[in-house]
């Protein structure tokens, strides 16, 4: 397993080139081309904040201007759930690409969560410059903003742990796709997106603990959104130790199920 976890590597090329792909399939025949991954987020965080301010205004001042209190926990999750939903049924879509002897499987579950991590790097930029313009708003000391490089990293690994274990499932068990559409809509609720940590109860701070994204979302708002401490750094770096594990298990899981992907797709 591992040995063919070091080889990945050396594939490096194939995998930047799949990405390149993907990205230029999405906006394939538009005017815009490309652009439209600048512009979508620009104007969804148009509409957030159009929505939030005159619609259903906001009346918690923590977490004022909420649109962009709201936009640093959708792009991330953003990332995340579209990777899963999109990797749970990669290998049934590059059936043709697995069935070539030399093609490695993985390749493509990867290629979807660095393709999705470039559309929320892309937005970024778009969430950077409302927030310098936001009156009021402070940027965190540079210690702190000097660890967001960490928590893309953890979001990666776990994201991509993800990735390997759906998408090896789902080539045997298709009813995953339907069922993980319906446990993200959970997921994306039990997470602190459009509402602040410290504003649940202490009870239910203890019971969202236990999902992972919440402590990237939060390690995100933490760093760019609110002017506090990054308190969650204890919390974040144990997430990283537990995002390698479940990596490694999910890549285990992959590699064992590599032999059967060419007969079930």
């Amino acid at each position: 397993m591992l040995a063919n976890l070091a080889r990945l590597v050396r594939y490096r090329g194939l995998v930047q080139s799949l990405v390149a792909r993907e990205l230029k399939a999405r906006y394939r025949g538009s005017v815009l081309g490309f652009f439209w991954s600048f512009i979508n987020p620009l104007l969804l965080l148009l509409v957030y904040t159009f929505v939030f301010k005159y619609v259903l205004p906001n009346k918690n001042p923590a977490a004022e201007p909420y649109s962009l209190f709201l936009f640093c926990g959708i792009l991330p999750w953003t990332w995340f759930s579209s990777a899963l939903m999109e990797s749970s049924g990669v290998l049934i879509s590059g059936g043709n690409l697995i069935k070539k002897v030399l093609f490695p499987a993985e390749i493509l579950p990867i290629v979807t969560v660095l393709a999705n991590m470039v559309h929320f790097l892309l937005g970024l930029p778009i969430l950077i410059a409302f927030l310098a313009l936001a009156p009021g708003h402070h940027w965190p000391p540079m210690t702190e903003v000097a660890w967001f490089p960490v928590v893309v990293l953890v979001q990666l690994v776990m994201t991509t742990g993800f990735a390997f274990l759906l998408s090896a499932l789902t080539v045997h068990f298709r009813d995953i796709r339907d069922i993980l559409s319906n446990i993200l809509t959970v997921w994306f609720f039990a997470t602190p997106v459009i509402y602040p940590w410290f504003d649940a109860p202490e009870g239910t701070r203890r019971f969202l603990s236990f999902n992972p994204m919440t402590h990237v979302v939060v390690s995100y708002q933490e760093i760019l959104f609110f002017e506090g401490p990054f308190g969650h750094l204890p919390l974040l770096l144990l997430l990283g130790a537990i995002s390698i594990v479940f990596f490694l298990c999910a890549y285990f899981v992959f590699d064992r199920l590599r032999d059967t992907f060419a007969e079930e797709v």
